[in-house]
């Protein structure tokens, strides 16, 4: 069954895999591997796994998780630059940590930080960590936070991304059943293309995307 991309919206997709629980799909524009929205997880479901998350800013090992996407960002901010943490989570923490680092945040999350006025306002820098691989509509919502950036302003994202066909065969990322977009480094260069901005590559599974 052809789908549309929930990226960039072509009908060019095509199938990629399937395991014992549901089905992915590839676009043939951006390269995106996403989960049809019939095998996605109603909200109450979704939240129901968010909520065993126990991430806290206390936590040494989260923060160096986190600091493979803090370190190479910060390094290319003005002192005093306003970011926000879109999808920030049950736990902020990387708000936490560039607030440390003297940069004043915003945090937003449609779960647990649901204040749309966090939406409306423009940033110098926006990060989002271990977020887009859940969008179930990726396109609308990075086309937004480009939107909130000032002019050479960051968008820094972390996620794990596609290798290849048999790669994903045998991947973890694919287990958890909010996952539902999964990016490669083609559909982040397709990506900044599309949105006007440069990529770049600094971390394992980070990508920095700078608004021209």
């Amino acid at each position: 069954m052809m789908l549309t991309c929930p990226l960039c919206a072509s009908d060019k997709t095509t199938h990629y895999h399937r395991d014992a629980r549901r089905e992915y799909h590839q676009c043939q524009r951006c390269d995106l591997v996403f989960v049809p929205p019939a095998s996605r997880l109603g909200r109450a479901a979704e939240k129901a796994v968010y909520d065993q998350h126990e991430n806290h800013p206390d936590d040494p090992g989260y923060r160096r998780f986190l600091a493979r996407l803090f370190d190479p960002l910060r390094g290319r901010l003005a002192p005093g630059a306003r970011g926000l943490d879109f999808g920030a989570g049950p736990g902020p923490t990387l708000s936490v940590m560039f607030e440390e680092a003297g940069h004043p945040m915003a945090i937003y999350d449609p779960f647990y930080a649901p204040d749309a006025s966090a939406l409306a306002r423009t940033y110098d820098f926006i990060t989002a960590t271990e977020v887009v691989e859940h969008l179930f509509a990726p396109g609308r919502e990075l086309t937004r936070l480009a939107g909130l950036l000032a002019p050479g302003g960051w968008l820094g994202v972390m996620t794990k991304r596609v290798a290849s066909r048999e790669a994903f065969a045998r991947w973890h990322y694919i287990l958890d059943p909010t996952h539902v977009a999964f990016f490669s480094e083609r559909t982040f260069l397709w990506l900044a293309d599309h949105l006007g901005m440069r990529v770049e590559f600094p971390a394992a599974d980070v990508a920095l995307l700078q608004k021209s």
